[in-house]
């Protein structure tokens, strides 16, 4: 592959312009696509906060689940417990035993209690996660709808053109070769600066045909030259001269 040496200022100019017209083309191509590429991001974006929010709900009502789980099990032994004393009442010796064995049934009957409350303000809490959760599932659908109608605009536009896209990059790249580092890093910082991409532009009726700055006869003169790179002194766009922007075709 030639080296950037080989190349004159204005092989770099033609390059440069080959370049510009290409990426306005690609610009052209992103245009069709609109805001799609970013909607769909922030749908799947969107999408995943809901799952992870499903999922966080999912794992409260579960444990909660688990808590009603423990405190069913403490009442089935403070029940056990509570007949055991209750036949144990049926043999004391003496009132102490009695009151002994009458305290023990109070404590469990109040542990029973204690557990039902838990587990009757566990299930109101569980009803509410469920509302939560149901909520969660409904817009991950709406959502998911959205983003699947989203995605096949955006693929019925990439179908269409991706040959033609294709084609653009692979000039693109054949171009970009002809042009040092230093003077792509400003094309593309140029690019960067303005909504249109211009960073190339040529004069049109004695000024720039990015800002319509008026250039100066001799520095038009210079351009046509193609001696060395000239930018606008307004926008700091690279000019080029009518000519060689009309010879600079990109099919």
């Amino acid at each position: 592959m030639a080296t950037v040496k080989d190349f004159s200022v204005e092989e770099k100019l033609t390059s440069l312009l080959t370049v510009q017209k290409v990426e306005s083309k690609l610009d052209e191509i992103q245009v069709l696509k609109g805001e799609l590429p970013m909607e769909v991001s922030d749908l799947e974006d969107e999408i995943q906060g809901l799952h992870a929010r499903k999922r966080r709900v999912e794992e409260e009502i579960n444990g909660i689940q688990d808590f009603v789980n423990s405190k069913k099990e403490l009442i089935k032994e403070a029940e056990a417990l509570i007949k055991k004393y209750e036949k144990q009442s049926t043999n004391v010796k003496n009132n102490r035993e009695f009151e002994a064995v009458n305290k023990e049934i109070e404590m469990q009957t109040l542990e029973v209690k204690l557990a039902e409350k838990h587990i009757k303000d566990a299930g109101e809490e569980i009803t509410e996660k469920a509302r939560h959760l149901e909520s969660a599932k409904k817009a991950i659908a709406n959502k998911e709808s959205v983003l699947n109608g989203k995605k096949g605009e955006l693929e019925k536009i990439i179908a269409e053109t991706e040959k033609e896209e294709n084609h653009y990059r692979k000039l693109d790249t054949e171009a970009r070769e002809k042009v040092d580092a230093r003077l792509l890093a400003s094309f593309d910082r140029i690019r960067k600066n303005y909504r249109n991409g211009l960073a190339v532009v040529p004069i049109v009726r004695d000024a720039c045909g990015g800002c319509f700055n008026a250039i100066p006869p001799q520095r038009q003169s210079d351009i046509k030259q193609r001696k060395k790179i000239i930018v606008c002194e307004n926008c700091g766009r690279i000019l080029v001269d009518q000519e060689l922007t009309e010879t600079v075709e990109v099919k």
